[in-house]
């Protein structure tokens, strides 16, 4: 199990239990950058009174997922939200991926994200998420790699995520997860292949090539999905949970898999729920009294974000704030609404650029903010600040946190 980093063990001494609520609500890829036609964000031309609202009466800032200038993936900027260091708590996507589907994982097991792809006659990209093909396909083109079994020795298992997205699973001896991507995140180009980053790892980057060739064989009279990319590698390894660090009795309201790897890694409970934002909403309310941290993950602006669909973003940061009430008259002790990172439709891609947050409770000292945007959050009382610090944060505002020293 990883070590507690000098700030966790700070937190785990003066944390104390207390009947206080806390809901981090998250809206995945939640900052953006202006439109060149009219100088607005996403977030900007959203119309939020009820975010609006919450800001009137809260403190606001810019997050900061990992550091400056550092685009972070999904994975590394929601551990940082929890207040798991992403630079010393380090864990590959396919990690994620499987825990998030409850795939039985061992510890010597070599994981990795995988997506179908899409390759032209001449072996090019086209499309790294195959148009975007159904979970049935995926299940579907899941099913048919399952007839490679074993690669060199070592067992294989190719686990259906969601649409296009799988999980690759070695399970053998001396495997290691020391490697490159397969996916070169673009299109145009081949896929590449993967290597080693380590002289250990050699063997286990054979294995994973071969098993790549393979499958683009097994895949070849397919369309759109007719290859597969791999990234994320990693093994997994226990983390300490919340419950044990900041004594709450902590739970997650996620629809996607991958997010649900990361509540489950830090030991929030998983509650059941539907797939449209509002079953999300409805989910929390109906079991909030039972846990003392509420995890709320609202996976599709980030999607719009990636698809550079600017209106649908829009809508959709319009529809969470739509049933944004259904929080707030719960009246949690504090209530935090932020992203995990910025996704702008301009960069159809997640961004390096910080991200607005507002923390509402009882004991904050309001600032000037009117509106819960990028261009006002920046001048927010609680400035430009590191994700990690949200979690201390939200405890002492939870009233969680004893005196330090005498």
């Amino acid at each position: 199990m990883k070590e507690l980093t000098p700030q966790m063990k700070l937190i785990k001494a003066q944390a104390e239990k207390s009947e206080s609520k806390i809901i981090l609500l998250i809206i995945d890829g939640l900052g953006g950058l202006p439109l060149p036609e009219n100088g607005q964000t996403e977030l900007e031309t959203a119309h939020t009174p009820n975010l609006d609202s919450l800001v009137k009466g809260g403190i606001c800032g810019m997050l900061e997922p990992i550091q400056p200038g550092i685009t972070p993936g999904s994975g590394p900027a929601h551990l940082a939200l929890f207040g798991y260091d992403p630079l010393h708590f380090t864990v590959g996507r396919g990690v994620l991926e499987a825990l998030g589907i409850e795939f039985p994982l061992e510890e010597s097991d070599i994981v990795g994200r995988m997506n179908f792809a899409s390759l032209d006659k001449s072996g090019l990209l086209t499309d790294r998420r195959a148009g975007r093909i159904s979970s049935e396909k995926g299940r579907e083109l899941c099913s048919l790699l399952g007839q490679i079994k074993k690669v060199d020795g070592a067992k294989v298992f190719v686990i259906p995520v969601s649409e296009y997205r799988a999980a690759l699973v070695l399970r053998g001896s001396d495997l290691s997860d020391k490697l490159s991507d397969s996916d070169p995140q673009a299109i145009g180009v081949p896929p590449l292949e993967v290597q080693p980053l380590n002289p250990e790892a050699r063997n286990s980057a054979h294995m994973v090539n071969k098993f790549i060739a393979r499958a683009k064989n097994v895949l070849s009279t397919q369309h759109p999905a007719n290859m597969v990319l791999c990234r994320g590698f990693g093994k997994y390894s226990p983390f300490p949970s919340m419950k044990e660090v900041y004594k709450l009795r902590s739970a997650a309201v996620v629809t996607y898999p991958m997010y649900r790897g990361v509540a489950r890694l830090v030991g929030m409970e998983l509650i059941p729920t539907g797939e449209k934002i509002a079953d999300e909403f409805n989910t929390l309310r109906e079991n909030f009294p039972s846990y003392d941290f509420w995890f709320l993950h609202i996976k599709h602006p980030d999607s719009a974000g990636e698809d550079g669909d600017f209106q649908r973003k829009v809508a959709l940061i319009e529809e969470v704030d739509q049933f944004l009430p259904s929080l707030t008259e719960l009246k949690p002790d504090v209530l935090v609404a932020t992203g995990d990172h910025s996704t702008p439709c301009t960069l159809k891609a997640h961004s390096w650029h910080p991200v607005p947050i507002v923390l509402s409770s009882q004991w904050v000292r309001p600032d000037r903010v009117e509106r819960f945007n990028e261009r006002e959050c920046l001048y927010g009382g609680l400035g430009r600040f590191p994700a990690t610090e949200l979690m201390p944060l939200s405890l002492a505002h939870a009233l969680r946190l004893r005196k330090y020293g005498a």
